[in-house]
């Protein structure tokens, strides 16, 4: 693990496995409370050094991170594919995207907005007026899942070191390799000692970082149900959760079906469906709802499963062999309560089958859960208002799609689906790195998205003048 810049290994360690062929990778070291304390202890007096780095040192940093990354591109990608079970190509993606997202940072810490707020509104304040900027709060705990090891790694490592907040992370258990490796690459930045500290533990250590008053934040991606018993646990500290999704697509009469069941394709499929916006219910109007069907089966059966170092897979293992029993049973319950499997639905080892089930009704698992599976289901709708209803009828909001050529449906849309984001003519699972990310209900609290989450990870500060 990487404390303040050191490397350590303690006395206990864990396997990590290719979630394909069980071959294990590597053994990881696991911080213990001793561990903890130094990396808390060290970003805490980083802290005080960090927050008063000129933009251009911090700028400077991530634009060489970026570099650092782009130089070893195929190095990240390989290792994120074998920890994670990412088809190559989508890890090759996912590598891009991060290099994105330090470059993006890297532009925004030059240019953190402040303002001059007008106080001169009211009589016997003629010669007031205020100055608002933003300051980093403090050290920032970082927590992330398994699903991207690397880009949602950069979502939080990036936007703190571009406001010069210190930041221990906590990567998944499933896949620590990836942030380690980018710890390698942060560790030649010349920042100050305990500005990142990469820590694999047990959860009920990281239960008790999350609770510990000398971070300012905590900024959780995964579960829902983790999530928000983290957030029970955080007391007065800044929380932004980034939760589960089960997202919707709409798609109306005038869709270009072709493109529309296209990217569903894409959506519902991409990495075994393991993101929090992938594509898991698909409302399509009754008019079209055969030829569409037909459409998206034509699509998801020209998919290839198998070996993610296959370059031609687009359909890896799910992360282990337990939660591919998991979509597996779940299926298998809707198939008994009613539902229609078109296509898919067996499991081989930690491999499903892309799978497609209409006649699906709402409160079955496959859709009123996220799936977290290549799994679709798809439902007929007459009126487009019934249609938003059944989108809107979930625990969850993070993001949602509607093919339409109609501009009065697509603002329809935006003003009344439950969501962070809709998007039109585009499938949910759509994420620019630049773009405001986050949901509401059961999907989170807060926002990413860099310029975003530097919002999230500043405290705005007003100066007042009087000039009298």
């Amino acid at each position: 693990m990487l404390i303040a810049g050191r490397w350590t290994e303690t006395g206990e360690t864990t396997s990590i496995r290719n979630p394909y062929n069980g071959e294990i990778l590597a053994e990881v070291s696991l911080a213990t409370d001793k561990e903890i304390e130094e990396a808390i202890h060290a970003a805490v007096a980083a802290f005080a050094v960090s927050r008063r780095l000129p933009s251009h040192a911090r700028a400077s940093a991530l634009t060489a991170v970026a570099t650092a990354i782009t130089s070893r591109t195929e190095e990240f990608a390989r290792c994120l594919c074998s920890e994670a079970g990412k088809p190559i190509a989508d890890a090759r993606r996912e590598v891009g995207r991060a290099i994105n997202t330090f470059a993006i940072a890297g532009e925004e810490a030059k240019r953190i907005p402040g303002e001059v707020v007008p106080l001169d509104i009211s009589p016997g304040t003629d010669r007031h007026f205020g100055i608002s900027r933003r300051f980093p709060i403090g050290p920032i705990l970082g927590i992330t899942p398994f699903n991207f090891p690397l880009n949602l790694v950069a979502h939080k490592v990036a936007p703190a070191i571009a406001v010069g907040n210190p930041i221990v992370l906590k990567p998944a258990p499933q896949t620590p390799l990836t942030a380690l490796l980018l710890g390698e690459v942060l560790s030649h930045l010349g920042l100050p000692d305990g500005m990142f500290s990469i820590l694999p533990c047990a959860n009920a250590l990281a239960e008790r970082m999350v609770a510990d008053d000398r971070f300012a934040m905590v900024s959780f991606t995964g579960s829902a149900a983790v999530g928000w018993k983290l957030k029970s646990k955080a007391g007065k500290k800044r929380v932004v959760l980034e939760l589960g999704g089960n997202a919707g697509v709409i798609v109306e009469p005038d869709a270009d079906l072709d493109r529309a069941a296209e990217r569903c394709a894409v959506g519902g499929y991409g990495y075994s469906g393991q993101t929090c916006i992938s594509v898991q219910r698909i409302y399509v109007h009754e008019s079209i709802y055969q030829p569409f069907l037909e459409r998206l089966l034509k699509h998801v059966r020209s998919l290839k499963a198998g070996d993610p170092l296959d370059e031609a897979t687009t359909i890896g293992p799910l992360i282990d062999e337990n939660a591919a029993k998991r979509v597996e049973l779940w299926i298998q319950e809707a198939v008994a309560g009613g539902a229609t499997l078109q296509l898919g639905g067996k499991r081989r080892g930690s491999l499903v089958d892309a799978t497609v089930l209409t006649d699906v009704k709402s409160e079955m698992k496959v859709s009123r859960e996220e799936a977290f599976g290549p799994l679709v289901n798809i439902t007929p709708y007459r009126k487009f208002e019934e249609a938003i209803a059944a989108l809107n009828d979930s625990p969850y909001g993070l993001q949602a799609g509607v093919f339409t050529r109609d501009i009065q449906k697509a603002f329809q849309a935006y003003e009344n689906v439950d969501a962070g984001a809709v998007l039109i003519n585009e499938i949910p699972t759509f994420r620019a790195d630049q773009m405001p990310y986050g949901g509401v209900k059961n999907s989170g609290l807060g926002r990413e998205g860099v310029r975003y989450a530097i919002e999230e990870m500043t405290e705005r500060k007003l100066l007042v003048l009087n000039l009298s």
